[in-house]
């Protein structure tokens, strides 16, 4: 049984995505959009990360984090979007079950092959991956890594190369000053040099990021 936090945390996300009503949402990534100011992460499933690259059934190469996307504003179209809130992640974000005309939009997804069930955290999704998979829709028709098992790749390598064990993440200022972290599956991570002297720095995990006042990039 969730304890009093979370279930505070879930009644404050209701009422404001209840407040909002259905809305026109900012698409950010496979799992991940915006409705006005809020950032909602889709339940239960997962996606490629937009630095992630996948093989077609040719084995050409392509970035298969911005397919996924594609997908995901195919999905929803240029209708509206209604959340039915469950609490926040540790990042802030609002996690939610969404719909467009009728439709939830991660199981449209998850179905059309371009997102993943997280069955770690609920088999929601499981049923629609086995389709995608057996009809081989999608990323099912070439080959690629699980978005989970592609950020710990990455993460284990970048923490190897990090100054401090368990700290890899990239606290960077950009030429305006603003202040942007960047992952070990970010787009740009490889890119981007750390220079503690102009006060950058290096983050242990996102949340640590977002409290001190960095955020993720913009795609």
């Amino acid at each position: 049984m969730p304890g009093p936090g979370r279930l505070a945390l879930a009644v404050v996300a209701i009422l404001l995505l209840s407040a909002m009503g259905p809305a026109k949402p900012r698409i950010i990534d496979g799992d991940t959009l915006e409705l006005g100011d809020e950032k909602i992460r889709l339940m239960n499933m997962d996606a490629p990360e937009m630095g992630q690259d996948c093989l077609s059934r040719t084995g050409r190469a392509f970035n298969c984090g911005a397919e996924a996307r594609a997908a995901l504003e195919k999905i929803v179209g240029n209708g509206a979007v209604t959340c039915d809130a469950d609490g926040r992640d540790d990042y802030g974000r609002i996690l939610a079950r969404c719909h467009a005309q009728g439709r939830d939009i991660a199981a449209e997804l998850v179905r059309a092959g371009y997102g993943f069930a997280f069955t770690r955290y609920g088999d929601d999704y499981a049923a629609d991956q086995i389709e995608a998979e057996k009809e081989g829709r999608g990323l099912w028709s070439g080959q690629f890594v699980y978005p989970w098992e592609f950020r710990a790749e990455k993460w284990a390598v970048a923490d190897a190369a990090a100054p401090d064990t368990d700290c890899p993440i990239k606290g960077n200022i950009n030429s305006r000053g603003d202040r942007i972290y960047h992952t070990p599956w970010s787009r740009d991570y490889s890119r981007t040099r750390i220079d503690t002297g102009r006060g950058e720095r290096w983050f242990c995990d996102e949340a640590e990021a977002l409290s001190a006042g960095w955020r993720a990039p913009r795609n």
